[in-house]
């Protein structure tokens, strides 16, 4: 029988990657607690599904056990929303 389920509501964290800016990557590095690889035009992150790459407004999420990865920004807004 298939079944509905709904997300439960929980609050994360992430930063947003500009590779235009200069900031950014060092943003994401500090995030991210120094384990960032790659270079700061094709910056990488170690994930539980291995090493993924990061592309230009990709989101940085730290999940709910504390791991890390990157999300597009186009499923990032509909998946969530600001927290005031």
């Amino acid at each position: 029988m298939v079944k509905q389920y709904r997300k439960k509501p929980v609050v994360i964290e992430a930063v947003q990657f500009n590779k235009l800016s200069p900031h950014s990557i060092a943003e994401v590095e500090a995030f991210v607690g120094g384990d960032l690889g790659g270079t700061a035009s094709d910056p990488v992150i170690a994930t539980l599904e291995g090493t993924l790459h990061i592309s230009h407004h990709d989101f940085i999420i730290k999940g709910v056990q504390g791991e890390f990865y990157p999300c597009k920004p186009d499923i990032f807004e509909a998946t969530y929303e600001e927290v005031e």
